[in-house]
């Protein structure tokens, strides 16, 4: 069974996947001409000015409730593999994919917005409704969203928590010799505080702990980056060459430079892998792009800050190894020599430790629990979401209070038994829902790309007008699009109230 589960991984998360995401970034940056260059002073703009109201959250609570999934392990274990299996060149390319990535974030994400409901008083939406709605409501188009909302409740909602829970765990006993047991009962408690309560209060807590723990992790990464500020031109010199095979040292190992960054970029960020959308459905906005814009923007927050933090952390103190992915031997030894088993967070805990010693290991334990913490409550809210589509779908329309308490009953055990045991297995069958979720969704919002373009040249049109963007409207009739049936709504009430 382990063998066939980990063959199926395999052909997921092959080089085609990784050659899927790098191609929807590049063609939406090139239709969009690079809005993520062009309209970087607009997202900012947007991501502060939103507005929130009885049925959606804020812009800036959406974009922190994606960023809570965006931001978690994969931030410093999944770096440091990048560096120990590609060298510093792969920090390059992981900052490429994250700046062509923003492009698909910002299509994902507007199609979210665009094709919203509302349920019980709250926004819903993801890649489901939007590839029922978006190819047209037929019978594929229904079977291909249901299949998606099954994939990732599985993946998501089952599968995942409990390995997000069994690394905070495992890192909690080494670093403060607490049992497992009592780690899984803090953390269901907490989750399960912080999940009954919703969308709501899942972005109002994502609101306080993402901004908090992200800036004071970067904050970290800052004082270590000014304390070695001699070694800088050394580490830059080190990134760009073995990004581009001009480093001796690195340039045997170039083939795993560039796929290991694309890898741990692609992964950290999510960018493409339909996570992200279900968080800027529930967004209060005046227009589709402008989640769109927040979502874009938030990718390069997860790599162009957080990642680049942990790296930076790593490589400044020379806490790294560097090793042959074939052969496992050892290409590079840094100040301080690891084994194979010790990449990961044992990397970016070496590197604290020299500035402070004995700190490193408490300081990333606290910020992975954090980093996991907000990660879970965007899995079950990514994770109620498509439940709810699945339970409309097959009562007809109707919803389910009951499906929705298993779900909690369910998402919460996991985290419990994760805790505990080992979930390596788990892992890796989270780990192909995942991925069938991003064939799935990129391959969607690839096939509804003039739809996006259409709500982009639209929301571009009216700010070049010089319509202050509190003031832009959307009317998707008027543009040809059908199945908005949210804004087709809203707009009859504008239209309405101006006569």
């Amino acid at each position: 069974m382990e063998k066939l589960i980990t063959s199926i991984y395999n052909v997921i998360w092959s080089n085609w996947l990784v050659y899927l995401c790098l191609l929807s970034g590049v063609y939406f940056s090139l239709r969009t001409k690079f809005s993520q260059v062009r309209n970087l002073k607009t997202m900012v703009k947007l991501l502060l000015n939103g507005e929130k109201s009885e049925e959606g959250i804020s812009s800036f609570q959406g974009f922190c409730t994606a960023l809570a999934g965006r931001i978690g392990t994969g931030n410093i274990a999944g770096v440091a593999t990048a560096i120990a299996w590609g060298g510093p060149g792969a920090l390059f390319w992981m900052w490429a994919i994250a700046f062509l990535g923003a492009g698909s974030a910002f299509a994902e994400s507007t199609l979210g917005q665009l094709y919203k409901e509302q349920h019980e008083g709250q926004y819903r939406g993801g890649p489901a409704y939007y590839i029922e709605k978006g190819f047209g409501e037929t019978g594929f188009a229904k079977a291909y969203g249901l299949l998606f909302a099954i994939v990732t409740v599985i993946a998501i909602g089952i599968l995942l928590p409990g390995v997000q829970s069994n690394s905070i765990a495992d890192a909690v006993k080494s670093s403060f010799g607490l049992s497992t047991t009592v780690t899984a009962v803090i953390l269901v408690v907490l989750t399960g505080i912080v999940v009954l309560g919703g969308i709501k209060r899942i972005g109002s807590a994502a609101e306080f702990i993402v901004p908090f723990m992200g800036g004071l992790y970067i904050l970290m990464a800052v004082i270590i980056i000014i304390v070695n500020i001699g070694q800088l031109p050394t580490v830059l010199a080190q990134i760009f060459k073995g990004a581009f095979k001009l480093d001796a040292t690195f340039g045997g190992i170039f083939g795993s430079t560039v796929a290991w960054g694309v890898k741990r970029g692609v992964y950290s960020n999510e960018a493409g892998q339909g996570t992200g959308p279900q968080a800027s459905s529930a967004a209060e906005v005046n227009h589709p792009a402008v989640q769109g814009f927040v979502q874009a923007f938030s990718v390069y927050v997860d790599t162009l800050f957080v990642c680049s933090a942990t790296g930076f952390m790593i490589l400044m103190t020379n806490c790294y190894t560097t090793f042959n992915e074939s052969t496992k031997e050892v290409v590079y030894n840094a100040g301080q020599a690891f084994t194979v088993d010790q990449i990961g967070p044992q990397y970016t805990i070496a590197g604290i430790n020299t500035l402070i010693p004995g700190f490193g290991g408490a300081f990333v334990t606290i910020a992975l629990f954090f980093f996991v913490f907000t990660t879970l409550m965007a899995y079950y809210y990514i994770a109620e979401v498509n439940l709810t589509y699945i339970v409309k779908k097959v009562t007809g329309g109707k919803s389910s209070k009951i499906c929705e308490y298993i779900l909690v009953l369910v998402f919460l055990a996991m985290i419990a038994f994760g805790a505990v045991k080992s979930a390596t297995l788990a892992w890796t069958m989270g780990d192909i829902g995942v991925g069938m979720m991003a064939w799935l969704n990129i391959i969607a919002i690839l096939v509804l790309s003039n739809t996006v373009m259409k709500c982009f040249n639209d929301y571009e049109r009216q700010l070049k007008a010089g319509i202050p963007t509190t003031e832009i409207t959307f009317d998707p009739v008027s543009l040809g699009i059908k199945g908005a049936t949210f804004w087709e709504e809203k707009a009859a009430q504008g239209n309405n109230s101006d006569k």
